[in-house]
């Protein structure tokens, strides 16, 4: 066989396409999940880290410090295999939106916090000055101020998320490289790897050239 009929057989492609697309949509749901619950996390988190009592912001750190440091891997594997035996048991589902979720948070956290430290502390002052609450502080002065740094590295951290949503396969969850796999082993084709690889691509590409697009806007000072 040629290289075309080996990595790009058409009738493979469009014989395991539904498989390919259903994984596309699990592997959409878990993404988009997961990046929505990392990024609220992350706020919770660059808040108690800048303003909790001492000691929740210790643990607080200590919280980022480690799932930073963890691969996404390792942590999937523990939550998936480890925590059934404490009790815990979650779906392949559950386990991977958990495990990006926690670590993405950790992530999103230390994005949140450089953007709230490069607020000039006059502003905090000066709004303070006026009578409003922290709470209107930080909605009404610091975070439209700060929300122009933090998107494009924020944006950037959800393409990892995504990106990683392939480490789900591990777990038995049916995303789309889990889908390609066990179509390639039907085939006996590697195609549905190389369709899957370009289902990654359009999906992925238009946020990559997004994160640029917006580093581009910014740094000419607009919206």
């Amino acid at each position: 066989m040629d290289l075309v009929q080996t990595f790009f057989n058409w009738d493979v492609f469009v014989r395991t396409l539904p498989m390919l697309m259903q994984g596309l949509g699990k592997t959409l749901m878990l993404g988009f999940l997961s990046i929505l619950l990392g990024l609220i996390g992350g706020l919770a988190l660059a808040l108690l880290r800048l303003y909790a009592p001492l000691v929740i912001r210790l643990i607080t750190i200590a919280y980022i410090d480690i799932f930073r440091s963890l691969p996404v891997l390792v942590w999937l594997v523990i939550v998936y295999y480890a925590l059934p035996f404490v009790g815990i048991t979650l779906s392949p589902f559950a386990a991977a939106c958990t495990a990006l979720t926690m670590i993405s948070s950790a992530y999103a956290a230390e994005i949140y916090r450089a953007g709230i430290e490069a607020v000039p502390r006059g502003q905090f002052e000066a709004a303070q000055s006026i009578g409003l609450s922290h709470y209107r502080v930080m909605c009404d002065v610091v975070m439209p101020q700060a929300i122009r740094l933090i998107i494009p590295p924020l944006t950037s951290n959800c393409i990892n998320v995504m990106k990683d949503t392939a480490l789900a396969s591990v777990v038995a969850m049916p995303d789309l490289l889990k889908q390609a796999t066990q179509a390639q082993a039907l085939a006996a084709n590697p195609t549905p790897l190389i369709g899957a690889a370009l289902l990654y691509l359009m999906v992925l590409l238009p946020l990559v050239r997004l994160v640029g697009l917006l580093e581009r806007r910014f740094a000419r000072g607009r919206v």
